[in-house]
C-alpha cells in the first residue's frame, strides 16, 4: 500500500543512510521499524499523557483532520523531536 508520511528532513536523511547500510529499501526499512514498534507491548512502549488546556476549542476554519493544515499553523521551531 502506499501512503504519505511527513517527517522532519533530518530523520529522512538518517532513515535512507540506515537503509542504505543495511541493503534496504527506505520503504522497507520504516516498515521493519513500524513492525519493531507495534509488536512492543503497550507497557514497554510506555504510557502517553496527553494534557489538555482550558479554552472554547479550535478556531474557525482549523480542521483538526488535515494534518498538513495544523502543521502549516505550528512555527517552524514547532516540529516534533526525534526520539532515537
Amino acid at each position: 500500500m502506499r501512503t504519505t508520511l511527513t517527517i522532519s528532513d533530518a530523520i529522512l536523511q538518517d532513515a535512507k543512510k540506515r537503509a542504505r547500510q543495511r541493503g534496504q529499501t527506505l520503504g522497507a526499512f520504516v516498515e521493519d521499524a513500524v513492525c519493531r514498534e507495534l509488536a512492543k507491548s503497550p507497557s514497554e512502549a510506555g504510557a502517553v499523557h496527553l494534557p489538555t488546556v482550558p479554552g472554547t476549542g479550535l478556531a474557525p476554519g482549523i480542521d483538526p483532520s488535515s494534518s498538513r493544515q495544523l502543521w502549516d499553523l505550528l512555527d517552524e521551531e514547532a516540529s516534533p523531536p526525534c526520539s532515537s
